[in-house]
């Protein structure tokens, strides 16, 4: 895998409550600025890297860690919410990427982008985007949710990877390879999300902070975004790999919601940008570009 690159600028916002770690990649462009959520919740930005740098090469992308992981971490023990995250994607906005703003969403970050653009509607929080990229969004109900977390068990728990973590264990590598070791624990431990498990390979290691992740899912309690979406007016983009362990019907039922276009990708499960990166990246910049010439015509 290719090293991941120094950004252009980076530093720590000044404006949250939580001094939260960002980076930008290209120079401020006239359409604005993409602004990239990582997924999680209390992951870090730099695991969908170096794929997603290719947005950078002709738009300015900022990623930050959200607060309480990656270098964003905190010791304040009150729990993080998903109002927490709007109220500091506001502020990051607000504070780094004033003007007209796209949200790239991945994941659970896909979520955040249209929590936030719901409340941003509703004149609760910024200026609303205009458009979003929803890149194989989390759940957006509860029922998605306990349906992608059974189907996620059950391919972790087959025969095809217990074969595997059992190879792994009489290997000997923890000892006399601890770096390789915990390269191949990683790749287990996210096999279930690929179509093609061996993929895990080439995906940036990340951590989740387990507190972090627990109380946003907490937070949102027996949600459902759908009926809210509905009533959005923002361009978006919804892609979903067919093999993604969150179901499809989830992804469609946003994207019918927000009247989003739709790309579906084959062989494909949650990691686009590593399954399917040239498919993927093509539907996102033709969204991009027919998108703002409609806005700046």
């Amino acid at each position: 895998m290719p090293p991941i690159p120094a950004p252009l600028q980076s530093g720590f916002t000044t404006t949250t409550p939580v001094p939260l770690y960002w980076c930008r990649y290209a120079p401020a462009a006239p359409y604005g600025t993409l602004v990239v959520l990582h997924g999680g919740p209390g992951a870090h930005h730099d695991y969908m890297l170096p794929q997603l740098l290719a947005l950078a090469a002709d738009r300015s992308c900022l990623f930050y860690d959200q607060r309480g992981g990656g270098r964003s971490k905190t010791d304040d023990r009150t729990p993080i919410t998903w109002r927490t995250h709007v109220e500091d994607l506001t502020a990051v906005l607000a504070e780094l990427a004033p003007g007209p703003v796209s949200l790239v969403g991945y994941s659970w970050g896909a979520l955040l982008a249209m929590l936030y653009a719901i409340e941003a509607a509703a004149g609760r929080a910024g200026p609303v985007p205009a458009r979003m990229v929803l890149l194989d969004p989390a759940p957006v109900s509860r029922a998605f949710r306990e349906r992608f977390e059974a189907e996620f068990a059950r391919r972790q728990a087959s025969p095809a990877l217990a074969a595997l973590r059992d190879a792994l264990a009489a290997s000997g590598l923890r000892e006399s390879d601890p770096p390789a070791y915990r390269q191949r624990t990683f790749e287990l431990s996210v096999a279930g999300y690929f179509a093609d498990p061996s993929r895990a390979r080439d995906l940036t290691p990340f951590r989740v902070t387990g507190r972090v992740q627990q109380s946003v899912w907490e937070s949102l309690g027996e949600f459902d975004l759908v009926p809210a979406l509905r009533d959005l007016r923002v361009a978006s983009l919804v892609v979903h790999g067919r093999q993604d362990p969150i179901p499809l019907d989830s992804a469609a039922a946003a994207a019918g919601a927000l009247s989003a276009q739709t790309a579906w990708l084959e062989e494909c499960g949650h990691v686009p940008y590593v399954e399917q990166p040239e498919e993927m990246f093509d539907v996102v910049r033709t969204f991009l570009d027919d998108t703002e010439s409609l806005t700046h015509d």
